[in-house]
């Protein structure tokens, strides 16, 4: 007997690896991007969780995106709450990528790569920067323009470095 439903996961799966076999990208982000360990339906695994990177900046507030509106952008897959803020990004991205690639600011300015909650955020100067949650927010807010200094200098040193490899050090 034919089940649909069964159908319906063979013909995504097949997608899904048409996808994967059609795309030039990696398949696993670098490690200079917070992403999620799956892939997505657009080539690549999720950036904020999916969060809309241009609804920090125009509303201050993290919004859900969609995927519906995405775009696949150095490695990761961005999604944004509507087609507007999908050709915003397009247009320039680099002005709402999160810094340090979404990881956590303040982990960062130690030398770390931890998770950056896409709900723990701060816009300053135009940069949007993410932390592991509000209590290490606080610690990172004590001292915004030295540990920013402090975190550009050291994402340099970092920036390729896996994860793991920091994590041993």
């Amino acid at each position: 007997m034919f089940d649909s439903r069964n159908a319906r996961l063979s013909t995504r799966g097949i997608v899904a690896l048409f996808i994967l076999l059609a795309s030039p990208v990696t398949l696993v982000a670098a490690d200079h991007l917070n992403v999620s360990t799956g892939m997505t339906l657009t080539g690549g695994p999720l950036a904020l969780r999916g969060f809309d990177a241009v609804a920090y900046q125009t509303e201050g507030a993290a919004r859900p995106g969609s995927a519906e509106h995405a775009v696949l952008h150095d490695g990761a897959v961005y999604r944004f709450a509507n087609a507007e803020n999908l050709a915003t990004f397009e247009k320039d991205p680099a002005r709402y990528l999160p810094a340090y690639g979404g990881f956590c600011a303040y982990g960062v300015a130690l030398g770390a790569k931890f998770d950056g909650d896409p709900e723990v955020f701060k816009i300053v100067n135009g940069r949007l920067f993410l932390n592991l949650n509000p209590g290490i927010q606080s610690k990172w807010e004590e001292d915004v323009k030295g540990n920013v200094k402090n975190a550009d200098k050291t994402w340099k040193k970092i920036h390729d470095t896996s994860i793991t490899t920091l994590a041993a050090e």
